[in-house]
């Protein structure tokens, strides 16, 4: 009896020392420490997630600082830029950043001249620059707000139309997912926000920043802010960690998915172990030759028992992931290299069972407006209640950048380990090899019969670069010789 007794006691001594060094093995990946002491609330959609945006903006008393990736010229991104216009006429400190990428097309130049007008600092992330040739594939693929050091939101959503949906015309709003902090985890978002702002330009004083230390805690959620930076990886080695370490379940949505050999090979080891591994992805896309290309990575999953499943939506456009009931992640980084290796991300993983328990939730939900990918057809699982579509929902908006470059990430590998022999080739990549292979042997012949269409472009290309790195060694040595 006694010995009975003691076991719980033994358990809980034993698991202390695993959950310090886990928690030890998570900061050291994802390069941020546990911050305890927040409040957290989930918001999907646009329905919950711009109302309090805006009830934030409108509440600022000294600063706002407003971080997105795309900012669209359509009626929500006017509303957004009336609001944040009339807070700098307040008085009120307003910083925005938007990216050069995500803007390019979407908000013309006379709209962001009426924000600086109006009093809003606004700088623009990465515009295109001639001692930069290859510059633009850095992209600030965040969106984040912080008002006043006392609330922030770290989220999917960009700041368009699409996101609210056009009820007249019976088109649904996107899917997306975000959260709302309140704690000390707020000063490390204002510093990540900083951190980005004084890549442009002069930095925002240091009087001007919440520190941690003084901050008063809010609640009792324990959580990590994960801002990534490009080359870092640093959400990488959390996703990583977290498929090795996950013990019974581990749910992901994404809405550009192009996973690397490497991260899926650790989906693929969790699955065969018996985690329930679940992958929900979207069914539209503006760029079917793209959705092909998603879709050729899911026959190595599927035959490891990973479950996928297509959002039968308009667009499917979070960024989260459920593990064991404990741990959850929402964010704006993609299960892909370019948001894992190339941008400037943030994520917050969130270390708190009610919060999980209410991800899982909600994923259940989703999964009710959605297909489930089998190998075999006459086994596919269909919604309840969805619609047969002849041909793919076609969406349009801020989305189709993300999907390229997870396209052309999925393109590389598979013709990378064409070219390699570093991976077996799977049946469903048959088509991308053959198009591919087609597609250079009709430029080779194209360039064999006029030469000058293949010269012209490289003369171009390496005149650029070489008068790039002659500029930036010119400057490097006045800097020196000063």
């Amino acid at each position: 009896m006694g010995a009975a007794v003691q076991l719980p006691n033994r358990e809980r001594a034993a698991i202390l020392p695993i959950r310090s060094l886990a928690n030890q093995a998570f900061s050291r990946a994802a390069g941020a420490p546990l911050i305890e002491g927040n409040t957290i609330r989930l918001l999907q959609d646009a329905c919950e997630n711009y109302p309090a945006w805006l009830d934030a903006i409108r509440g600022a008393k000294r600063y706002i600082h407003f971080e997105n990736y795309i900012i669209r010229e359509d009626d929500a991104g006017r509303m957004f830029a009336d609001v944040l216009v009339s807070k700098a006429q307040e008085g009120v400190r307003v910083r925005l950043i938007y990216d050069w990428m995500g803007g390019f097309g979407r908000a013309s130049r006379a709209f962001w001249n009426r924000l600086r007008a109006g009093g809003v600092e606004v700088r623009c992330y990465n515009p295109p620059r001639w001692d930069s040739p290859f510059g633009w594939l850095s992209r600030d693929h965040r969106k984040t707000i912080s008002v006043d050091g006392e609330v922030g939101f770290v989220t999917g959503l960009c700041v368009g139309q699409m996101w609210v949906g056009v009820p007249e015309k019976k088109i649904e709003p996107w899917r997306d997912t975000g959260v709302q902090v309140r704690g000390p985890s707020v000063a490390v978002i204002e510093q990540a926000f900083a951190d980005v702002w004084a890549m442009m330009g002069e930095p925002i004083p240091e009087r001007d920043l919440v520190k941690p230390d003084v901050h008063a805690q809010k609640g009792e959620t324990a959580l990590r802010v994960v801002a990534g930076v490009p080359a870092t990886a640093g959400m990488f080695r959390v996703d990583l960690l977290m498929a090795a370490l996950v013990r019974k379940r581990l749910w992901l949505v994404d809405a550009y998915y192009a996973g690397t050999t490497s991260y899926v090979q650790a989906l693929r080891a969790a699955a065969s172990d018996g985690v329930d591994v679940r992958l929900l992805v979207p069914n539209a896309t503006d760029i079917p030759l793209l959705r092909l290309l998603s879709r050729a990575g899911y026959r190595p999953l599927l035959e490891a028992g990973v479950r996928i499943f297509e959002w039968n939506g308009t667009m499917l456009h979070a960024k989260t992931a459920v593990a064991d009931g404990h741990w959850a992640r929402v964010g704006s980084t993609n299960l892909n290299l370019a948001s894992w290796l190339g941008n400037c991300e943030m994520d917050v993983v969130v270390e708190d069972e009610p919060f999980a328990r209410l991800m899982e939730q909600t994923y259940l939900q989703d999964l009710e407006n959605a297909t489930e990918v089998v190998l075999d057809a006459h086994r596919k699982l269909r919604a309840p209640n969805e619609q047969r579509h002849p041909h793919p929902i076609l969406s349009s908006g801020g989305g189709s950048g993300g999907r390229a470059a997870a396209g052309a990430l999925r393109l590389a590998n598979t013709v990378g380990a064409a070219f390699t022999n570093r991976r077996v080739l799977e049946p469903l990549e048959a088509r991308i090899t053959v198009t591919a292979g087609v597609m250079l042997l009709t430029l080779g012949i194209l360039f064999s019969f006029f030469p000058p269409l293949l010269a012209y472009p490289l003369v171009l290309v390496f005149t650029w670069i070489a008068g790039a790195l002659l500029y930036r060694g010119y400057k490097l040595y006045r800097g020196k010789a000063q």
